[in-house]
C-alpha cells in the first residue's frame, strides 16, 4: 500500500495518565514513595511534552486520564482518553484524528525532536512504529488512523511490540522503524533513563532524589555504627 497523507492536517498525540501518587509508576515504589514515582511520573510527562511541542506538526493534543495540571505547557489541546482496554483507548485516539498521526507515551522522557519528526514523515511509509526495549512500543503512527490497526492486539505484554508490528504488516502496510527506546517502569529503567538525558526535567529530579537517598543511607549507617558503639560501652 503507498504512504497516504501528504498535504493533510497531522497531529501529535501523547497519551498519559494524570500523576497522581499511588495511581501513576506505582513499580517504582520502593525504592521511591508513592509521592516521589508520581513526582518523577511529573517529570516525565514535562519533558515528554516538550519534546513534542518543539516538533513541527499541525496539532498537538495530549490524550489524559485525570485532569491537567501545572505542569500542561500552553499549545496543547486536551482530550480525555476513552473507555475500556488501552487497546481501545489508543484506537479511540486515532480515530479523534482527521489525518496522519504519531502517538507516543509519557514513559521515554528522553525523546527528542529529531526522534519524533520522522514518524510524522509519511512520504514513503504508512506507518511508523518504535519499538520499546521491555516488547512494547514507544511510539506508533499512522498515515490512515484507522481504529482496527489497534483493537485486539494484547496490550502491556512481552510481545505486544511484536503484535502490533504484525498487525500493521499484516494489513499490508509499508513500516518504517524508528529506533527502540527505554520505558521508564522500574527504578532500574529510571536510572538508566536517567543517565540517558541528565539535563532533563526528569533527569535532574532522579539525580536528587538518588543523592538524597544516599544522604539517608548513610545517615542511617553512622546512627547503627553509633548505637553498637553505645551497646559495646555498656556490656560489663
Amino acid at each position: 500500500m503507498r504512504a497516504a497523507g501528504a498535504g493533510r492536517v497531522t497531529t501529535l498525540l501523547v497519551i498519559a495518565k494524570e500523576p497522581v501518587p499511588g495511581r501513576v509508576k506505582t513499580r517504582l515504589t520502593p525504592p521511591f514513595t508513592p509521592v516521589e514515582a508520581a513526582a518523577l511520573a511529573e517529570a516525565a510527562l514535562a519533558d515528554t511534552l516538550a519534546a513534542a511541542l518543539r516538533t513541527p506538526a499541525d496539532r498537538h493534543v495530549l490524550v489524559l486520564a485525570g485532569s491537567p495540571g501545572e505542569w500542561l505547557p500552553a499549545g496543547f489541546e486536551v482530550r480525555a482518553q476513552g473507555e475500556g482496554g488501552l487497546d481501545e483507548r489508543l484506537a479511540a485516539a486515532f480515530a479523534a484524528c482527521d489525518g496522519p498521526a504519531l502517538l507516543i507515551g509519557m514513559d521515554t522522557p528522553q525523546v527528542t525532536p529529531d526522534l519524533l519528526g520522522p514518524g510524522l514523515d509519511f512520504g514513503g511509509h504508512d506507518a511508523w512504529f518504535g519499538p520499546a526495549d521491555d516488547g512494547g512500543f514507544w511510539a506508533l503512527g499512522l498515515a490512515e488512523p484507522d481504529p482496527a490497526l489497534l483493537l485486539g492486539v494484547p496490550m502491556s505484554a512481552p510481545e505486544t511490540g511484536a503484535a502490533q508490528l504484525a498487525r500493521l504488516r499484516d494489513k499490508g502496510l509499508t513500516v518504517g522503524v524508528l529506533p527502540g527506546l527505554r520505558d521508564v517502569d522500574t527504578a532500574g529503567d529510571a536510572e538508566a533513563v536517567a543517565a540517558l538525558a541528565p539535563w532533563g526535567v526528569f533527569g535532574g529530579l532522579h539525580a536528587r532524589l538518588a543523592q538524597r537517598r544516599r544522604r539517608s543511607t548513610t545517615s542511617t549507617t553512622a546512627t547503627t555504627a553509633t548505637t553498637a558503639r553505645q551497646i559495646s560501652r555498656l556490656r560489663p
